[in-house]
């Protein structure tokens, strides 16, 4: 037993004395050994899979594709001043030399726009462009440049302007009925000034109405940060597609409160499209104020349900008044579509061609009288009216 404990003591002594030796005399055979082990464990493709984790999770594609497509507007205003009463007073001009306020001032604004053509037409805010004596757009590419205004369309709340460039990247515009209630959704735009900015959020609604924004609305409600100068901005799908123009925000702030509206796709073609063609949204119009059924003035006037719209009053000499549409009707139907209240009322009219024939169904003291009515052009209104007309 001595001598195999003898054995194992020598042996161990060797193998220290021959370690000694190698690391003092040839340490470069132990860091070669350690970098082969070290090269060995690195071959699992670490990085790649945390890469593709990355993308599954992220809308760069969808913002890359719009971003170009989103411009900012600058506008400019001219405000002169009413001359100061004492100008004409030598006293006071040896102070204060040609006198004060007289000079013109610059009143800027800022917004956003979405290139919707290759030929340079771009699409923002009536109010972005509203009175702008000089409208500049800046686009992604960092290229400046100035714009002529197309047309406007203030009960929408959209303008057209266009720039001298072609071969601009225009946005798609994406299908309205495809978007439902939690679809993640992009907003791109200006805000404060800061600079292109995307935020995230979903549709947190859809055909948003009497909110006394615009006269014809049916927005598309979003939580996606929408702050000033995001108005005109794009609200793009997961696929950089169009899907409304950021246009209003509810907040008692000013800034996001997680309650944004954009006006949807299917508005912005057809209002788009007008606005190019002919420079203006031609509308049916009847000369008619409506009003809404409420359960006391469905009491009232003794009916059984609240659908329809009360005539409240009739223009006189209007293709209403020509029709024989009297105070107090109840308009049930356009075209034999139901009326069902007054932002359905406005919208049914609207779409109808001024000059056709259309037949309208009305109660009349308990009984229901169809009239025939030849449709007029709606008259250009105001924007957010105080009062809603057809």
């Amino acid at each position: 037993m001595r001598r195999f404990w003898l054995l194992f003591s020598q042996t161990v002594t060797v193998i220290l004395a021959i370690w000694f030796i190698v690391t003092t005399l040839k340490p470069e055979w132990i860091s070669r050994s350690s970098q082969d082990l070290r090269i060995e464990s690195r071959s699992v493709p670490i990085q790649e899979a945390t890469g593709s984790a990355a993308s599954q999770n992220s809308y760069r594609s969808a913002a890359s594709r719009a971003m170009p497509s989103v411009v900012n507007i600058f506008t400019t205003k001219e405000a002169k001043q009413k001359p100061h009463p004492f100008n004409d007073d030598p006293l006071f001009k040896r102070f204060f030399g040609d006198g004060l306020g007289s000079q013109d001032e610059r009143q800027f604004s800022l917004g956003s726009g979405v290139i919707v053509s290759t030929e340079g037409y771009i699409l923002t805010n009536n109010h972005v462009i509203e009175a702008a004596d000089e409208i500049e757009v800046a686009l992604a590419d960092g290229r400046k440049v100035s714009a002529k205004l197309v047309g406007t369309d203030p009960e929408t709340d959209l303008a057209v302007i266009k720039i001298n460039l072609k071969d601009l990247p225009a946005i798609t515009l994406g299908k309205l009925e495809n978007t439902q209630v939690g679809d993640v959704v992009l907003a791109i735009g200006n805000p404060f000034g800061v600079g292109q900015t995307v935020t995230m959020g979903i549709v947190s609604a859809l055909g948003r109405n009497h909110l006394g924004i615009n006269t014809f609305e049916n927005f598309i409600q979003t939580d996606a940060a929408i702050n000033p100068g995001n108005s005109g901005g794009a609200l793009i799908d997961t696929h950089g597609n169009l899907l409304g123009i950021n246009t209003a925000i509810y907040s008692r702030s000013g800034g996001s409160l997680g309650i944004g509206f954009a006006i949807p796709s299917s508005t912005v073609k057809t209002v788009m499209e007008s606005i190019i063609k002919s420079g203006q949204v031609v509308r049916g119009w009847i000369g008619v104020e409506p009003q809404d059924i409420t359960p006391e003035l469905a009491e009232s006037f003794g009916l059984e349900k609240t659908s329809g719209t009360i005539i409240a009053g009739v223009l006189k000499g209007g293709p209403a008044d020509r029709a024989g549409i009297k105070p107090g009707d109840i308009l049930l139907s356009v075209s034999n579509t139901p009326v069902s209240d007054t932002i359905s009322m406005l919208n049914l009219i609207a779409q109808l061609t001024p000059g056709e024939k259309v037949r309208l169904n009305v109660l009349r003291k308990s009984r229901e009288l169809p009239l025939d009515i030849v449709v007029g052009k709606r008259p250009r209104m105001s924007r957010a009216p105080d009062a809603d007309s057809e």
